[in-house]
């Protein structure tokens, strides 16, 4: 097919490959309908070169795919060999290999069909478009845009291509009529009729081109099936069972089917099928579903069954293949038999999307007499649906085996069952009716799974701040032989200890964490990590907060767990909320609240978007804010959602002057009652503070953390230093504005203007000019403010890295981004702090909270 009208494509993807050749990586994203020619521009530019490594990769049209599956398919090129053995492959360790494999040598790494890609595949393929630029590579992927949606594991990926630098998409439009007319040159077709027919799409008019002396053809498979005519009912057979492998007809399994040299020769005539990845495919999409829709009612099931047999027969067996063939083939048993172990593989992988696609497979094809079975596929799908952010789902199935269990007889099943149901309760903002179901677990188990729910159990406590209770879990968990059961106890023990502040626990934390990624507990690794970082920004570690979030970040996506990742940015937007930095903190609050995930995880994030709006001056966002906050923390109903949420409404009186009774009345009760429980000083020294700043009589807790300590003890300058220090502006503002004396106060609204601030400042600027203090700052211009809380996420990595003295040269390896791209962050970054160059990030690095 002549590339008419794809010169602007091709050139785009020639730049991108010629940069990469000369060391400076990017990457293209091709869209376009079946037939557009996806394959063909990539393929004109690509063959241009002799100076780029051609790696090519496809994903296959297969019921779930495989996990990795393009990447096994090139794993023999770059040494990944394991990967074609299915050892050890785990996510995190294919992305640096695959990163170290493709430093190497100027490559381009080609993906097609993006629109089948499985979630693993995307994941790494973002990892290496998040490093595109560090790498001698062009990264090159195509995909059907209408068959992207909103939930596609690929969306995550193409935004970044929209977004990232050195990253761009292009959109592959039908041909024009002019095209037309002149790829129909020299025949004696009409080419407005021609368009008419083929609406543009340049695959259809070739295909017409090649016989221009049939009939108009009303369709694609009109005109792919017009070249098979020749062929007799074997040989269109053979053509069929092609068909019928979606991912290939491999060439091992062609003696097996009978398939000879002289059947091939034939077929070959077609031009409608080619070999490639070690088998036998279609040249084009369109031309294998035009043969597959020729085969007969009933005739699909027993081609899937001939290639079933033939796979088994000649030894090849990836599950999720098998899989695939034995579903069409209508084989129940061998369908659930394959999918589960394709689903024990894809969750070994670090795919637990695809694990949960399996295993629901399987369900579907499990025999009506195998319950208990049954009962452990659901809490198997249960969890991995729980691990990709589908709660709703994970709750059904888990509450289904319910009955299988208890009909069988299963104790241990029925409450191991009831124990996990909880976990994802709880994470669903249902705390009550988790506390229902462990309780249930436990009086329904026996010794074999009595620990599980003990461990839950206590978990459910440590989050109430019953830390007696908590404990007491974990003197129970002892005596277990289970070692993830023993992390589990472990982490329940250490976070209730570190939280009543016993300051050793934080090591054994970490160690805990290492031990369980060590040992391949994924979920229980990131949960850990997720205490570790939630109890570091309660207690205001905000350097080893960052440090966790750096490694716990990262790992919940190579292990594809967005349950963890969505919790985690939570904790990092309220991180970089204290720290001043509420562009970044807005930018992570949005993700949580609109990414399926934990309803549990919004409750900061809403409080974020909240206060944020509230200390600009700005209307709180639809559908966001203190109110939303409130409800849930009426339905969390535990001291530190409430005690929070409290604040922040006493803050929003504070600045509006407007009456709210959850403050005037409920507050100080709530503070009576929850601030005297373990674990809650800095939330409860957070409410008091706030309801002694407008007004309202409240007997603070006996025990405080120390700077709410020092503020409602009078001592405001040590308070304000105690926030300075520790990187927390917004809180050192408002310690010197508790001061009676004008200086100070003066002092907390130049800070709060720097910060953006502008209705707490005007709030103090009005008290001042009330009291008759003549020297009020005014409100700066927008042109010359400084504003560290302007800072997005990715310029928040380069500011650390300045301030900490690094190059752009090293930053850029540090970031696996181009010295180019360096150059417009720290630009940004300068222009934003307002200041003159890199020296004075690294003067004032204390000051706007980067040290």
């Amino acid at each position: 097919m002549d590339l008419l009208e794809r010169d602007r494509e091709v050139s785009v993807l020639d730049a991108t490959l010629a940069a990469a050749a000369g060391g400076e990586g990017g990457g293209v994203a091709v869209a376009g309908d079946s037939g557009t020619g996806k394959s063909s521009v990539v393929d004109a530019a690509v063959s241009a070169r002799d100076d780029l490594r051609v790696l090519r990769g496809a994903c296959d049209p297969l019921s779930t795919p495989r996990p990795l599956g393009p990447f096994r398919d090139l794993a023999g090129l770059v040494g990944l060999e394991r990967l074609l053995r299915g050892d050890e492959a785990l996510l995190s360790t294919v992305c640096e290999e695959l990163y170290d494999a493709l430093r190497a040598a100027p490559s381009v790494l080609v993906v097609e069909d993006l629109h089948w890609v499985d979630a693993a595949s995307a994941e790494v393929l973002r990892f290496l478009a998040r490093r595109v630029e560090s790498l001698p590579l062009a990264l090159l992927v195509t995909y059907r845009g209408h068959e992207v949606g909103p939930r596609h594991s690929a969306r995550p990926l193409l935004g970044d291509f929209a977004r990232l630098e050195g990253l761009r998409s292009l959109d592959l439009a039908p041909l024009s009529l002019a095209a037309v007319t002149a790829m129909v040159d020299g025949t004696r077709l009409d080419p407005a009729r021609v368009h008419g027919v083929t609406g543009g799409n340049p695959f259809f008019v070739a295909e017409v081109v090649k016989d221009p002396d049939r009939p108009l053809p009303a369709s694609v498979r009109d005109a792919v099936l017009g070249r098979t005519g020749d062929l007799d009912p074997a040989d269109f057979e053979v053509l069929q069972l092609v068909a019928t492998a979606p991912d290939r007809l491999d060439d091992r399994v062609l003696p097996v089917l009978g398939i000879d040299l002289p059947t091939l020769r034939r077929i070959d005539t077609t031009g409608l099928i080619t070999r490639a990845r070690g088998g036998l495919l279609f040249r084009h999409e369109l031309a294998r579903q035009a043969v597959e829709s020729t085969i007969p009612a009933g005739g699909g099931p027993r081609l899937h069954a001939s290639l079933l047999e033939a796979l088994e027969r000649s030894g090849l067996s990836d599950p999720a293949v098998l899989t695939h063939h034995a579903v069409a083939a209508r084989d129940s048993v061998r369908a659930a038999s394959y999918a589960r172990e394709a689903a024990e593989e894809a969750s070994h992988a670090g795919s637990h999307t695809e694990a949960a696609a399996f295993y629901a497979t399987a369900l579907e094809h499990l025999g009506d007499s195998a319950d208990l079975e049954r009962a452990d596929l659901l809490v198997n799908v249960a969890f991995q649906q729980y691990m990709t952010s589908r709660l709703p789902e994970a709750i059904a199935n888990a509450r289904a085996s319910f009955r299988l269990y208890e009909a069988a007889g299963d104790a241990a099943g029925f409450s191991r069952a009831q124990a996990a149901a909880a976990v994802y309760e709880y994470y669903n903002a249902r705390r009550r009716r988790a506390e229902d179901l462990v309780q249930r677990a436990e009086a329904t188990g026996d010794d074999s799974s009595f620990g599980e729910a003990r461990a839950t159990h206590g978990y459910l406590a440590y989050m109430a701040n019953d830390y007696d209770f908590a404990l007491g879990c974990y003197v129970d968990a002892e005596g277990w032989d289970d070692r993830a059961l023993l992390i589990r106890g472990w982490y329940v023990r250490d976070s209730t200890r570190l939280s009543a502040g016993e300051h050793d626990a934080r090591a054994r934390l970490v160690d805990h964490v290492e031990e369980a990624r060590e040992l391949g507990y994924d979920e229980l690794a990131s949960t850990g990590y997720s205490n570790l970082a939630y109890l570091d920004v309660e207690h205001r570690r905000y350097r080893l907060a960052e440090h966790v979030l750096e490694e716990s970040i990262p790992f919940t996506v190579e292990r594809d767990i967005p349950i963890c990742r969505h919790w985690q940015t939570a904790i990092r937007s309220r991180m970089h909320f204290n720290q001043g930095h509420w562009s970044a903190a807005l930018e992570d609050a949005d993700r949580v609240l609109h990414e399926d995930g934990m309803p549990l995880a919004t409750l900061w994030p809403h409080v974020v978007t909240g206060l944020v709006a509230l200390r600009r001056g700005e209307p709180e966002p639809s559908g966001s804010g203190l109110e939303e906050a409130w409800r849930l923390a009426e339905q969390i109903e535990e001291p530190l959602r409430w005690l929070p949420v409290l604040a922040g409404l006493a803050e929003r009186t504070w600045i509006t002057g407007e009456k709210d009774r959850r403050v005037t009345d409920d507050a100080p009760a709530r503070l009576a009652e929850l601030g005297t429980m373990p674990g809650t000083a800095w939330a409860a020294g957070d409410l008091a503070l706030w309801l002694r700043r407008v007004g309202v009589a409240a007997e603070p807790p006996g025990e405080v953390a120390e700077p709410f300590r020092l503020a409602l003890e009078g001592r405001h300058e040590e308070a304000a230093s105690w926030w300075h220090q520790v990187g927390e502006p917004f809180a050192e503002a408002m310690a010197w504005a508790d001061s009676t004396d004008p200086a100070p106060r003066v002092r907390a609204v130049e800070i709060l203007d720097q910060l953006g601030a502008f209705a707490s400042a005007d709030r103090l600027r009005h008290e001042l000019r009330a009291a008759g203090v003549s020297a009020v700052p005014p409100r700066p211009r927008a042109s010359t403010m400084a504003n560290p809380a302007g800072l997005t996420n990715r310029q928040l990595d380069v500011a650390r890295l300045v301030a900490r003295g690094f190059t752009n040269a090293e930053i850029a390896a540090r970031l696996f981004i181009s010295p180019k791209t360096t150059d417009h962050h720290v630009s940004a970054v300068l222009a934003k702090l307002g200041l003159p160059n890199r020296r004075a990030v690294v003067v004032q690095a204390d000051e706007l909270g980067l040290s």
